[in-house]
């Protein structure tokens, strides 16, 4: 079965950190780029991080410094380390590769 399986969302305060995890089945993992995006209330999916197969990563500017995208290619896991989380961080956060979603996990911060 091909699918992605977030977890590790949760209620965080403003300033604390959360560590998401996507876990892949079904797929050639380790030749993948692995993005993270977030969907807030009334807005669009934005994309948040990506990590290509050699281990490339990208940022959208609102967290630079303060989140990492990471993999075990191994373990076929993609990680989102969220540290100094602000009330906007609050989502829900989905993994994606190509056009395979998983079902998300929500992120709140209350301030």
């Amino acid at each position: 079965q091909v699918r992605l399986v977030e977890s590790g969302g949760g209620l965080v305060q403003a300033g604390g950190s959360l560590r998401l995890s996507c876990a892949a089945s079904g797929i050639a993992f380790s030749i993948m780029t692995i993005d993270w995006y977030r969907q807030a209330p009334g807005n669009e999916r934005e994309l948040v991080a990506s990590i290509s197969s050699g281990g490339s990563t990208h940022y959208t500017d609102s967290v630079k410094g303060r989140f990492t995208i990471s993999r075990d290619n191994a373990k076929k896991m993609v990680y989102l380390q969220m540290n100094s989380l602000k009330p906007e961080d609050t989502a829900v956060y989905y993994c994606k590769r190509g056009s395979l979603w998983g079902q998300g996990t929500q992120v709140t911060v209350s301030s």
